[in-house]
């Protein structure tokens, strides 16, 4: 019996990976090319009398009279007379009411006031797939859409949040937030890394993989007896953020899915927190661990002054399919578990969604009618009332109704 030799092949790995990354990035700068702008800035929708009136919690009647009377900004007509309104006219229409409004206890222009602080929420998961990033991008999103002024600071390496605002790290060569954090003389002040995104009142700090020297370079600051700057490496975030603590109302920060030093200075900054959880067994089990290790971390480094003080920190279930009998029996788990720390809404899984973020949209960009309308609907209502419930919570947190 004749047995054919073996043939081995010598593969020089790190080329090889290499080429391959270089040859995804081109692709996906051309299916950029194909679908924004030559210049490469994402624009924005319309949105309907409808989305308007939710997004300032106003009757579409009253939208209506406005226009009728020819107050406030003037929407795009159709012939069959629908109104759309740019997120621009939005915002517009936003401080119109705020200055015109009848009510003297309604305010439309949610901007923080006198003594209230800025609220810096991070959303953390230690696996991956937990629609963290999907939901810090709909989160921001929709703290824009509903009048604040929103920082968003993409600190995971893989830059998917600065993806979805059509910043392709490899190609724009913008800087990341490392700038403000390293620790030699090239640090930069974290206005120079601020782009403005395709939303009115939304801002990002893109990400790239130079964020992971970050990782690198605190252990090795930390053990430098000469300078105190690694041992205290968790104020790094928060002193960034004092030099724009007047532009903003709300800072949302997609971590890293690890534990490591990027995710610990973001929790030190941090008001609350948001852990997402996909309701199965395996990802609880996974957050399981995840807090074990981090109340460890934290104890540990309570010592050097690293205190995390929060306003409040929920678990938000992401992907979820009611329908799904162990998906729902997992809920319950976990509701009986921490009752007072579940966001009382979850964010269903969908089509429209998964389906938006192949040509890096998210739900707020893409139009209705691309999809089935009651798929679309669907997720819709259970986007807006998972952030809704975020605002809420952040608007207590500044002590308001």
């Amino acid at each position: 019996m004749n047995v054919a030799p073996e043939i081995s092949f010598e593969v020089d790995f790190d080329e090889e990976i290499l080429e391959q990354g270089e040859l995804i990035s081109d692709k996906l700068n051309m299916l950029r090319i194909e679908q924004f702008p030559p210049n490469a800035e994402k624009g924005l929708r319309q949105f309907a009398s409808a989305e308007v009136a939710e997004f300032l919690s106003v009757t579409q009647n009253h939208i209506k009279k406005l226009h009728l009377e020819g107050k406030g900004p003037t929407p795009s007509t159709t012939p069959s007379g629908r109104r759309t309104y740019t997120a621009a006219q939005m915002l517009e229409l936003r401080h119109f009411l705020d200055k015109h409004g009848r009510s003297d206890f309604k305010r439309y222009v949610p901007h923080r006031r006198q003594g209230e602080s800025l609220q810096v929420i991070s959303v953390v998961n230690f696996k991956g797939g937990s629609g963290k990033t999907t939901t810090t991008a709909h989160l921001a999103q929709y703290l824009a859409l509903t009048g604040h002024r929103v920082l968003a600071i993409d600190l995971d390496p893989q830059a998917s949040l600065s993806a979805l605002h059509g910043i392709q790290p490899e190609l724009d060569k913008n800087p990341s937030l490392f700038e403000a954090l390293r620790y030699d003389g090239d640090r930069k002040s974290i206005k120079e890394v601020i782009r403005r995104t395709n939303f009115p009142g939304l801002d990002i700090v893109p990400a790239n993989l130079e964020l992971q020297e970050y990782e690198y370079e605190t252990p090795l600051a930390a053990s430098n007896k000469s300078s105190p700057e690694g041992r205290m490496f968790f104020t790094r975030i928060s002193t960034a953020l004092r030099e724009v603590d007047d532009r903003y109302d709300v800072v949302v920060i997609d971590c890293p899915p690890q534990l490591g030093y990027l995710t610990l200075t973001a929790l030190t900054a941090s008001t609350s927190v948001l852990i997402t959880v996909h309701p199965q067994m395996l990802d609880i089990m996974s957050m399981s661990q995840f807090l074990l290790m981090l109340g460890s971390i934290l104890k540990s480094i309570k010592g050097a002054g690293a205190i995390v003080k929060l306003k409040w920190f929920r678990y938000l279930v992401t992907r979820y399919e009611p329908t799904d009998g162990p998906q729902a029996q997992m809920v319950g788990f976990m509701q009986a578990l921490f009752n007072k720390r579940m966001l009382q809404h979850q964010m269903v899984k969908s089509t429209a969604i998964s389906d938006a973020g192949i040509t890096k949209q998210t739900l707020y960009e893409v139009e209705r009618n691309q999809f089935i309308r009651s798929t679309y609907d669907r997720a819709m209502e259970s986007l807006n009332a998972v952030n809704g419930e975020i605002v809420s919570l952040v608007h207590k947190a500044w002590g308001r109704k």
